[in-house]
């Protein structure tokens, strides 16, 4: 008895204290600025916030100066000179090192000068190296695609968690106001003397968990807002709202080998090794290029004073013009294992690529799967759905009239909630799947 009436004090303690709490953090919501968004806002403000693609947008800058870098080796190379400084005097010996005399030289000299010099066959070392650098360049490229299909599909996950929530969120409110209207009767009942104390304070205590787990739902909305608001650029504590049409969106099924078919083109990773392939075929060839002559055009102009042979203080001007040739007998020995181990290189990027194909088609099957998984279960729940609400209706009704007891009653708005539940989260994974299968195949 003595245990009963602490429990019959401390019960409405409880409620009212978790009223209070309920109703200030509705005032929150309610105060909170909210803003509805689409999946294609999603994408466009995290693609255009995120700091990992602004890192590789510079790698493609880098790159693509480097290819432009590289074009400029087929140009001239000109180079000017000058020259001026003072001229020590001279010691003339005559005889050995006996009667040195010290002949009248000019105190200054000067030296300008110009050489031209045009590469006109390097044996296809430019032409490899202008190849190489627009790989990297489309490397970079591809390297952007991939994080930003990885960005998307992170994104989607917790923009789709907001789903989950905000129905957790709804049916808690209808909840709260079922357990109320219920815990209204159970008195009435309880007045009437039909039913015992217990089953007011099972009720009581309900209906404080149903009120505690509305204010953890709020808050999870609330962080997963704020961790999606400081990925997008937004205000983070303005409360995300997603769009709820995207769930009721017709997702099909095509067949798996069009998608393996599409994910060898289209796959951004699988271009990755593509393009590293290709670069350890340029390697090669840029390796044996070091077995080539080299020919280029040189001229040269020259204004010099005092005239170097004679030490006679005037300006002697010389020009030549020709052809250059030459060709490292070393690079015979010195540049074999370099071809080799560009050779091998060369073989071990394509064990990776083979890798990828496998992995990809591992990566599409697993998608495929899962999504047409995802929407029979969706199928499956929307049977479902109905028959805990009925059955809860009836385990009411049954109660009211005691024909069940309050632990039936209890099991049945369980078993209806988590019902509710349950599709929407089957439905959220056929939106899931769904992308995860298009990043499978490159067309995210």
């Amino acid at each position: 008895m003595h245990l009963n009436r602490i429990k019959n004090l401390c019960m409405p303690l409880l409620v009212v204290c978790a009223a209070m709490n309920f109703y200030a953090s509705g005032q929150v919501v309610s105060a909170t600025d909210t803003l509805e968004l689409n999946i294609t806002q999603l994408f466009e403000l995290g693609v255009s916030n995120n700091l990992q693609l602004s890192a590789d947008r510079l790698q493609e800058r880098i790159a693509d100066e480097r290819s432009k870098t590289a074009r400029m080796s087929m140009l001239p190379n000109i180079e000017i000179g000058l020259q001026a400084g003072i001229i020590g005097q001279p010691v003339v010996f005559q005889r050995g090192l006996s009667d040195p005399t010290r002949p009248e030289t000019p105190d200054w000299q000067q030296n300008y000068a110009i050489d031209f010099t045009q590469p006109l066959y390097e044996g296809g070392r430019i032409k490899y190296k202008m190849k190489s650098a627009d790989i990297d360049r489309e490397i970079a490229s591809l390297q952007t695609a991939s994080d930003e299909a990885d960005l998307k599909i992170e994104l989607l996950r917790q923009y789709l968690s907001l789903f989950s929530l905000y129905k957790q969120h709804f049916v808690s409110v209808r909840n709260i106001e079922e357990s109320e209207h219920r815990l209204r009767d159970i008195r009435r009942l309880k007045e009437e003397g039909v039913i015992t104390n217990n089953d007011v304070l099972r009720s009581e205590m309900q209906l404080t968990d149903n009120r505690l787990s509305l204010v953890q739902t709020e808050n999870d909305m609330r962080l997963v807002s704020q961790q999606l608001d400081i990925l997008l650029g937004l205000d983070e504590n303005l409360l995300l709202r997603p769009d709820t049409t995207l769930l009721k969106q017709v997702y099909e099924l095509e067949s798996y080998e069009d998608y393996v078919t599409r994910a060898y083109f289209n796959d951004p990773s699988m271009l990755l090794l593509q393009q590293h392939t290709a670069q350890a075929r340029n390697n090669i060839a840029l390796a044996k290029a070091d077995y080539m002559p080299r020919l280029s055009l040189y001229a040269a102009n020259a204004l010099a004073r005092p005239i170097a042979r004679t030490m006679v203080d005037m300006y002697n001007n010389t020009w030549n013009i020709g052809l250059s040739f030459t060709y490292s007998l070393s690079s015979l020995y010195s540049n074999r294992h370099k071809v080799k181990e560009a050779r091998h290189n060369l073989l071990l990027t394509q064990n990776r690529e083979e890798q990828r194909k496998q992995s990809v088609r591992i990566n599409v099957r697993n998608a495929y799967l899962r999504h047409g998984e995802a929407i029979e279960r969706v199928e499956a729940l929307k049977l479902s759905v109905k028959q805990p609400e009925e059955n809860y209706r009836i385990m009411r009704n049954r109660y009211l009239n005691q024909l069940a007891i309050l632990t039936d009653l209890l099991d049945a708005d369980n078993l209806r909630l988590n019902a509710e539940l349950q599709l929407t989260t089957a439905r959220t994974q056929v939106v899931l799947t769904y992308y995860e299968l298009q990043r499978a195949v490159g067309n995210l």
